[in-house]
């Protein structure tokens, strides 16, 4: 077990002093669609507009316990870690530099930037970028923020305590894999809390790295091809991650970029809410299981982790139009 409980309600309290809990919602639209009871947790509501800004703020609470004159970090990210860097950096005074893949997201850069952090693209993936932060805070002189780290699983697993606590109902949840933070997150908050939910892991068909480091039992790169669910886009899984992982998934499904499109359109058809790629992989996962007979028993109630809502407008608007 990563967490004892007394140690997750610290961190929620560390969370709570910037944010409140998000909304989790049972829809009557996805239920029929579904055929079975279904509760969202809303990550999309969040400050930064997706979960992880909950990590930033326990990593750097730990961070100038551990490193009281850092001065300066560095991390890579897709857009929604960089976030919670930028926010929690601007709360420390610590200055933020963050690199993202060229071509990245054109908003999320935009929102990092609004939160003061030096943006440098660089690399043609994900993975390129983290390797090339790692040699800026060799450089620099940098506090390299790591995409994966305990502390940020520790701020993260507030958002579980909530949905578990708030549906206690919940049977199965299904949750989208990108570097590991949020899905750890789900299993430390489950064991925590004592729970027999089954978490099932939601990795894209395009970048399925972890779904074999998973089966292999070792990591296992793979390329990272995924042109929607950017925050799934993993290269390279973290090895801490894939232990905990493999001891606390029940099974992984894999979901292609067409099947979160749809899914990030009946979102908006039956919630009006916009999810990003990511953030809509968990339902287009249970629907593939649905559609699949292989859901479990009828009547299973589910949660959908509906993480982040940061897409691009033009991409949002392309993908609806295609649905029509």
């Amino acid at each position: 077990m990563p967490f004892r409980l007394d140690e997750l309600r610290a961190g929620q309290e560390i969370v709570y002093r910037y944010m409140k809990p998000t909304l989790a919602h049972a829809w009557p639209l996805l239920a029929e669609r579904l055929g079975t009871r279904v509760v969202v947790k809303h990550e999309n509501h969040t400050p930064a507009g997706a979960f992880k800004v909950r990590g930033g703020l326990t990593y750097f609470d730990r961070l100038k316990q551990r490193e009281p004159n850092c001065r300066g970090v560095v991390s890579a990210t897709r857009g929604n870690h960089g976030q919670s860097v930028g926010i929690a950096a601007n709360r420390n005074g610590i200055h933020a530099t963050i690199v993202v893949p060229k071509g990245n997201s054109v908003e999320k850069n935009a929102a990092m930037r609004a939160l003061g952090v030096e943006l440098i693209e660089y690399g043609d993936d994900f993975q390129a970028s983290r390797e090339y932060a790692q040699k800026l805070s060799e450089e620099r002189q940098l506090h390299m923020v790591p995409s994966f780290h305990m502390d940020l699983v520790l701020g993260v697993s507030s958002y579980w305590l909530e949905f578990f606590e708030a549906a206690p109902e919940l049977q199965r949840v299904y949750v989208p894999i990108g570097m590991g933070s949020g899905i750890c997150s789900a299993i430390a908050a489950r064991d925590a809390l004592g729970l027999k939910v089954d978490v099932i892991g939601v990795v894209s068909t395009h970048a399925p790295a972890y779904a074999l480091s998973i089966e292999a039992g070792k990591v296992i790169e793979a390329p990272a091809t995924t042109k929607l669910a950017d925050g799934m886009a993993c290269r390279k899984p973290d090895v801490e991650a894939l232990e905990i992982i493999r001891r606390g998934v029940r099974e992984v499904v894999l979901v292609t970029d067409d099947e979160v499109a749809e899914a990030m359109c009946i979102y908006f058809s039956d919630t009006h809410n916009v999810a990003e790629g990511a953030g809509a992989a968990p339902l287009a996962a249970a629907l593939k299981q649905v559609r699949s007979g292989t859901s479990g028993e009828r009547g299973t109630v589910i949660g959908l982790s509906l993480c982040g809502g940061n897409v691009d407008s033009d991409v949002f608007a392309s993908v609806l139009s295609k649905q029509k």
